[in-house]
């Protein structure tokens, strides 16, 4: 893996919520200020095109709906996707959830029609409020679902899940993700971390 996709000739999409919004609509190379601005940084001037397509608020109902045109049609060789944390957070802040079966449903329908080479990347939480522990049993189920569905469709897994909730306990969770769902610059620094090593090095 470590030279497949390190070719300017390849493309990669990134397709996700806030965490890969990262304000990339605001920015004139459309990549943001998070995980994927510091891998494209990272990979240096050999690296293939990259695509970030994230928006912020999105579940994965939200993704299959726009699945066409922002993601399909780029015939990307690699698309990484990561998503599923706000499909757990409406549940608890507007009484809107999303059963694991249409979780699953929305995600087998983004997987379905790739061609591309496949990241999914674990949604993550980092309960820094008391409330957000009673999200778990809400997002683990969700989590299994995208273990799930990349020995299935042969996708590479990034276990941000178990690297944030690690690395929590080590420099605590604040510093990583302050609200416990959006990376700090040191969370999406450890999250394009993870990436690169898991994706790239493994």
């Amino acid at each position: 893996m470590t030279n497949a996709f390190l070719d300017p000739r390849r493309t990669i999409v990134f397709a996700g919520d806030s965490v890969t919004d990262r304000g990339r609509r605001d920015d004139p190379e459309s990549l943001g200020d998070g995980y994927v601005r510091n891998l494209f940084d990272d990979l240096g001037p050999q690296r293939p095109r990259i695509v970030n397509v994230g928006i912020s608020g999105n579940r994965a109902v939200d993704l299959e709906a726009r699945w066409q045109t922002d993601v399909l049609a780029h015939q990307a060789d690699l698309v990484s996707v990561l998503i599923g944390i706000n499909d757990t957070w409406r549940r608890y802040d507007e009484d809107d959830p999303t059963s694991t079966e249409d979780f699953e449903a929305s995600y087998r329908a983004l997987l379905e029609p790739l061609q591309a080479k496949l990241v999914l990347i674990e949604p993550f939480l980092l309960a820094v409020k008391d409330e957000q522990h009673t999200w778990r049993e809400d997002l683990d189920a969700k989590i299994e679902v995208v273990r799930r569905l990349a020995a299935e469709y042969d996708a590479i897994l990034v276990p941000a899940d178990v690297e944030f909730t690690r690395q929590a306990a080590l420099v605590g969770a604040t510093t990583l993700a302050d609200d416990g769902v959006h990376p700090t610059t040191a969370g999406h620094r450890l999250l394009a971390d993870l990436w690169r090593r898991t994706v790239l090095e493994g």
